[in-house]
């Protein structure tokens, strides 16, 4: 036990715990209660089974890209595109099923997954090719491709709302026998691409090339890594990662549109950052990725549930991304410190 709890806090991801953990006791203390129709009980605001999944529900689609833009930040990059590429992803797959026409359940979940996730594929390349190719900062590649896409989603839609088959509402907001108001279906995907994305970076070979690339492009080069397909295969994955959120958000929303993801670039980025992943490359964690979408959405669940102005939900997410990179300058100034006195 005590080993346990040594591990814990020498962890990267233990503040972060300790944080949300203190927004939860906070809300829970201070959210107030109400009375419930159905059982008559007191039942606290923020507290009850509705208002947590709700919340990771809402965290799960800014996890999901946070995933995959932290592969990107690892290796040095940015990617200001993930919002945009939702919205083309969630358009065209609406576009093409409606025109596809009615189609039984599985048929009208497979090819919306496959037409999403091969959008998400093919923006996520074109910005990696162009990231390598053009040898241009990926900050302006990707601000163009945000227009670039958003102007597609927004031409091919003509402005307008497209809904979606019930069958995809009907998977993304399967209740799983629980109670009818309650959809776990996104906190799930969001917890397996976790795993998934966590595996891929510490027990592979590919991920650990990202932490090399990122730490030191020129040693990376002399030891004879294929720095163009390592940097091009952050952008795919981060692009696959837009597509599965976009096909989750959009079937659980019921429609997709041009405007959908709007602004959720700052989100995304806030939530690796403040997960741990270094602005300049080499370090980062897609478990703190996810831990940061959580607290970035309890910082928005704290101003409604407390009744606070929504017009500081901007400045609070500023001040902590502002907060996580001078403490993360701070942590690898420490480091350097600590390796100099060892020698």
């Amino acid at each position: 036990m005590k080993s346990l709890l040594q591990r814990f806090f020498h962890s990267q991801q233990s503040g972060l715990v300790l944080v949300i953990i203190g927004i939860v006791i906070i809300l829970t203390l201070f959210a107030g209660s109400h009375t419930d129709r159905v059982t008559g009980k007191k039942v606290n605001n923020f507290l009850n089974w509705y208002t947590l999944v709700q919340t990771a529900t809402d965290a799960s689609f800014f996890a999901i890209m946070a995933i995959g833009v932290t592969l990107i930040i690892i290796s040095g990059g940015i990617d200001l595109s993930v919002g945009s590429i939702y919205a083309l992803c969630g358009v065209v797959m609406a576009l093409v099923l409606r025109r596809m026409g009615p189609m039984g359940f599985f048929p009208t979940l497979f090819f919306g997954l496959c037409i999403s996730l091969g959008i998400g594929l093919v923006c996520g390349l074109l910005n990696g090719i162009m990231v390598v190719g053009l040898r241009v900062h990926p900050f302006i590649i990707t601000l163009g491709m945000m227009w670039i896409l958003r102007g597609i989603a927004f031409v091919a839609s003509k402005a307008e709302s497209i809904l979606l088959p019930d069958s995809l509402t009907h998977f993304t907001k399967a209740t799983f026998g629980l109670s009818q108001s309650l959809y776990p279906m996104p906190m799930l995907l969001m917890i397996l691409t976790t795993i998934l994305g966590e595996l891929y970076l510490s027990k592979t070979v590919m991920g650990r090339n990202i932490f090399a690339v990122g730490g030191n492009l020129d040693a990376s080069r002399y030891c004879g890594l294929r720095l163009n397909r390592i940097l091009v295969s952050v952008y795919v994955l981060s692009g696959l990662m837009a597509g599965v959120a976009s096909f989750m958000g959009s079937g659980f929303y019921g429609s997709a549109s041009c405007s959908d993801a709007t602004g959720y670039e700052l989100y995304v980025i806030a939530s690796a950052v403040v997960g741990g992943a270094s602005l300049s490359g080499g370090r980062g964690s897609v478990v703190g990725a996810m831990l940061g979408a959580i607290l970035i959405v309890l910082i928005r669940q704290s101003i409604r549930t407390l009744h606070l102005d929504q017009n500081y939900e901007w400045i609070i997410i500023g001040c902590a991304i502002i907060v996580a990179v001078v403490l993360d300058r701070l942590n690898a100034k420490a480091a350097r410190k600590r390796l100099l006195s060892t020698k």
